[in-house]
């Protein structure tokens, strides 16, 4: 094998509880990962230098702090090997929108580059690596839509029904580290159990603030709202509502205002590009 493609699917938080702040700055938290069928698509071709290429490069990301090259960095270091790729991002979500596109990206890339320089890491050992990157890694190197605690690396699958998502996204970028380092955080939300959400719902600790700081956020989930029960993913921007059928979900987005960019994705229980690899 010489090249490879894989997709790097988006997520959704189904809710985000934040029950305490830890010693280390980081908050302890529960959260369902609900995996989507649309996210970014990587290609990766084997280099036999250990150089790393990315097109196309990001204006606003320098080359050697993007989570890509940070992920295929980390396993050079780890398997002490001299292969190297030239790796091609194809760009589909929205930055900043909280859906998980530089932690899927970063995972696809364990996972893309992990068959093609033949390494055999297991996925305990490069979802290890994955949490050096970042807390949402883990769920997308494992693939499967999962109940989170801990910082969110404590994963627990979960069957989910595949649901159609509206996800929307305003003209705004949310800083994550200003909202949990923010003064009026709550971080004192009560453990749930997956039964007590199944059965009831939970709602998003950071919503609220967003809302404050972020008028856009507010506007997108004010007009989502009207047509279905909106919440926020993440720290945000995007924001997003369920449906029975992806014809339910297109209808609402053909009526977003020109401000709002969107995209309609069905809810998964398995990784697309686990489905890919496996096959």
């Amino acid at each position: 094998m010489t090249r490879i493609t894989l997709p790097a699917p988006a997520k959704l938080n189904l809710f985000l509880h934040i029950t305490g702040r830890r010693t280390d700055g980081y908050h302890n938290l529960q959260t369902l990962f609900q995996l989507l069928d649309r996210g970014d698509q990587l290609s990766f071709e084997l280099r036999d230098d250990n150089r790393l290429t990315l097109a196309p490069e990001m204006d606003t990301v320098p080359f050697e702090d993007n989570l890509i090259i940070r992920a295929a960095r980390l396993l050079q270091q780890r398997s002490n090997i001299a292969c190297g790729a030239d790796i091609q991002l194809q760009k589909k979500l929205p930055m900043g929108g909280g859906i998980g596109g530089g932690s899927s990206n970063a995972a696809t890339t364990l996972l893309a580059l992990n068959r093609l320089w033949q390494l055999d890491l297991s996925l305990d050992q490069l979802a290890e690596l994955g949490r050096q990157l970042g807390a949402d890694v883990p769920v997308f190197v494992r693939g499967q839509t999962a109940w989170a605690e801990g910082v969110g690396e404590k994963l627990q699958p979960i069957d989910m029904p595949e649901k159609w998502y509206l996800v929307v996204t305003p003209d705004c970028h949310v800083s994550t580290a200003e909202i949990f380092s923010h003064k009026d955080l709550t971080r004192d939300s009560s453990n749930i159990t997956v039964a007590a959400f199944l059965e009831q719902g939970a709602t998003n600790d950071c919503q609220e603030l967003v809302q404050t700081l972020y008028p856009p956020v507010d506007k997108a989930l004010q007009w989502l709202g009207q047509h279905a029960s909106a919440k926020m993913t993440g720290t945000g921007a995007s924001v997003f509502a369920p449906f029975d059928s992806e014809a339910a979900a297109s209808a609402v987005l053909e009526q977003a205002p020109a401000e709002f960019s969107g995209f309609v994705a069905k809810g998964v229980n398995q990784s697309p590009a686990h489905k890919l690899l496996n096959q």
